[in-house]
């Protein structure tokens, strides 16, 4: 598996620019654009796990779709070990997709109802295409073992599952190629609360085993306290404040950050802050 070089982070993001054009109002105007990301920069240490945590539309899963190298930037890189994920050749992205994975919000959706949960699983084994059939089983049944279900139960389907035991086959589909670095766009909030902190602890673990790095995409500060080191604040695009979020949480120097963390309810009815008021332009 190839490493880092020393002292480099393992995914480094610089100046990510992505514009959507719309409709034109009139016939020969200029065509609208609409910055989804709009000079994005971080980057996350091999092992570490960074969360990024905005409300619909700050762009979160823009930025989730990039760094997977499903979308092409209008500006900016995506580095992964170094290797600029949107100048590779069709070929090496493809093998070079071995190292980052994807575990999507929906345990429900992004599981195909007409496969037996060992092809799921084993799918981006296939993809890779160096694999045989046997090699691919025995990693599938192994895999499934890693995230608490049974090999016994590759030949089951998605619906004889729970959503938290879907979440968990999603988790063993990303672990499979072992890759350094998967991105979880919103991987709990799908499901119940009882649920949620099985799967963020089962992740925690699997950190421990296997040394991933995770991008945590979420609206919720509780999950992404409970599993990073580090937070990015999105805001219409922008990171607009980064740090550790014992720090980030308890004295947020940046409105949108205070804003969010007003929003979060309180136990008590009494000392519950005011609703969430997206800040001014001139506030940014």
């Amino acid at each position: 598996m190839t490493q880092p070089a020393p002292g480099e982070p393992l995914l480094q993001v610089e100046n990510l620019v992505r514009e959507y054009a719309l409709p034109r109002e009139k016939l020969f105007g200029p065509v609208p654009k609409v910055h989804a990301l709009n000079g994005v920069s971080f980057s996350v240490r091999s092992g570490r796990s960074l969360g990024i945590v905005g409300e619909s539309g700050s762009g979160k899963s823009t930025l989730a779709r990039l760094v997977m190298a499903l979308d092409q930037p209008t500006s900016g890189t995506v580095k992964l070990m170094g290797r600029d994920l949107h100048a590779l050749p069709r070929e090496e992205l493809r093998r070079a997709r071995r190292d980052f994975q994807m575990v999507f919000q929906d345990p429900y959706g992004s599981l195909d109802p007409r496969q037996t949960v060992e092809r799921i699983v084993g799918e981006p084994l296939a993809a890779q295409r160096n694999t045989t059939r046997a090699e691919q089983h025995r990693q599938a049944g192994a895999v499934l073992e890693s995230v608490g279900l049974r090999a016994g139960d590759m030949d089951k389907y998605p619906h004889e599952f729970s959503g938290g035991q879907r979440q968990r086959i999603a988790i063993a589909r990303a672990l499979i190629t072992r890759p350094r670095l998967i991105v979880a766009d919103e991987p709990v909030s799908a499901l119940d609360v009882s649920v949620q902190a099985q799967v963020l602890n089962l992740m925690q673990d699997l950190q421990a085993e296997f040394g991933i790095t995770y991008m945590l995409i979420s609206h919720d500060l509780a999950v992404v306290q409970h599993l990073c080191e580090d937070v990015a604040v999105l805001w219409q695009g922008r990171i607009v404040e980064q740090g550790p979020p014992e720090k980030l949480f308890r004295a947020a120097e940046h409105p949108y950050t205070q804003a969010l963390v007003a929003a979060v309810p309180k136990a008590e009815p009494s000392a519950r802050q005011t609703p969430l008021a997206t800040p001014s332009q001139s506030q940014g």
